[in-house]
């Protein structure tokens, strides 16, 4: 069982590292030329990962942190498919499209808000430009199981989509209504069994423990509930408060939030329901089957964390494409706007709708090696490290070193000449171990509206 006392300490604010640095070192001193520079100097043997954001939705979920636009209004999505389809066209300039395409993801908003036939047409685009796509792609979608008929799981089955991600949130009604997202179970059943018609290699579905009203025996009832769906993988989010950053999150009543002797007993009893139901703990945040290719990854130390979250795919550039979509390079991020009249200026302009990024320094790239490799895969092999920078580990970080003693003292991790490797108890606070390797962590940690909380 946790030590729930333990755990309360180490609540504070901190990132959840799907990128190092994180978006707030974002600015535009990295200007559009050096990006562009940075695009066109890509290695060409390097494979690509695309990402695409499709914005829209009908209403507002209240616990949502996605960049969202919501609407009703056809014409408005049917406008935003052709600019994103003179995006690919100046993209194509600077890209070379030839490359092998190993990853592409369709997030949102609610992908599937557009129709089959818009889909069909926005893919076909798509692969017109990018026609390399490798036969063992990672080619999925996220979907709102309120929006999904069987003609839309129809056109991405076809167009090579192998896995698609439900959200589910919470099937407790009193919930479901305080978060604005109600979504009867029976709905969800109707996608899953869609997803398993037309052959979704893996499906996932998506809780959240910290939503309002929550209770563990409420939780455990969607958990439940949710295992009679068999997914292959399971996402279960710390749900992240942050009204200054998200309006709709300030029509939550904060009273009605559990506690974190409340979330701390949720979270153990979630970790001990799935792993005794033939699931495995992956990550910070997931779980898999042992047969599933995450599992698998994890195993032998191979698991990348990007923007899209875990994945097998390593090694590739990651193209972002549409309104606030991020990308990364050896040496950089680079994020479009989010304001959608700038973003359309861009397009009509023939440029990029790139709007800030990061050029990573020396320091940046070997301090994101560290954290990548303990948020991927809880450990850290101290001798490749050195071997990869010729660098010697505890000279360079012995700060981080210094920080990382007390979570040496309470058993969360071990460490030696060879190895840092978090224990079972300890991947529960992987951000917390990360973040004594964070160089920009100091000009935050006085601001606590910066970062959700940890615990």
């Amino acid at each position: 069982m946790l030590d729930f006392a333990k755990f309360t300490k180490y609540s504070k604010p901190g990132p959840r590292y799907t990128s190092y640095p994180t978006a707030l070192e974002f600015s535009d001193s990295f200007g559009y030329d050096e990006y562009i520079n940075m695009l066109k100097s890509q290695d060409s043997s390097r494979p690509l990962s695309l990402y695409f954001h499709l914005p829209f939705c009908k209403n507002a979920c209240y616990f949502c942190g996605c960049n969202v636009v919501f609407t009703s209004k056809e014409d408005k999505m049917l406008r935003y498919l052709e600019y994103l389809k003179r995006e690919l066209k100046i993209l194509s300039s600077y890209v070379d499209c030839n490359r092998s395409v190993i990853q592409m993801h369709f997030g949102g908003g609610t992908p599937t808000f557009f129709t089959a036939e818009q889909l069909d047409e926005v893919i076909k685009e798509i692969r017109s430009f990018f026609p390399n796509f490798v036969k063992d792609a990672e080619v999925s979608c996220e979907i709102d199981p309120r929006h999904i008929n069987e003609d839309q799981m129809k056109v991405l089955s076809q167009n090579g989509f192998n896995r698609v991600s439900f959200g589910i949130q919470d099937f407790n009604e009193k919930v479901q209504i305080a978060v604005h997202r109600v979504q009867p179970y029976e709905i969800t059943k109707d996608a899953m069994d869609l997803a398993r018609k037309y052959d979704m290699h893996s499906v996932n579905v998506d809780l959240i423990y910290g939503l309002p009203f929550q209770t563990l025996e409420t939780f455990k009832e969607t958990l439940s509930l949710s295992l009679t769906l068999n997914p292959d993988r399971y996402a279960v989010f710390n749900y992240a408060h942050v009204p200054w950053m998200k309006k709709t999150m300030r029509k939550i009543d904060e009273t009605t939030l559990p506690l974190p002797d409340e979330k701390l007993q949720i979270m153990q009893y979630t970790i001990d329901f799935l792993t005794s139901n033939g699931y495995k703990m992956i990550g910070m945040d997931h779980f898999a089957k042992p047969e599933d290719e995450l599992f698998q990854a994890i195993e032998k130390g191979e698991l990348h964390r990007n923007f899209q979250g875990y994945t097998t795919k390593g090694g590739a550039d990651l193209i972002g494409i549409g309104l606030t979509s991020i990308g990364e390079g050896i040496s950089h991020y680079a994020q479009n706007f989010k304001d959608m009249k700038e973003y359309e200026e861009a397009i009509e302009n023939e440029k990029l709708p790139f709007e800030r990024g990061v050029s990573l320094n020396e320091d940046d790239m070997i301090r994101q090696f560290v954290i990548m490799e303990l948020m991927s895969n809880f450990k850290l092999d101290i001798k490749r490290f050195e071997k990869l920078f010729n660098l010697d580990f505890k000279t360079y970080f012995a700060d981080a070193i210094k920080e990382l003693k007390p979570f040496q003292d309470d058993e969360l991790l071990t460490m030696d000449d060879n190895f840092i490797e978090c224990s079972q108890t300890g991947t529960l606070l992987i951000r917390n171990i990360a973040m004594p390797f964070d160089a920009y962590m100091k000009r935050h940690e006085a601001n606590a509206k910066t970062f959700s909380k940890t615990v």
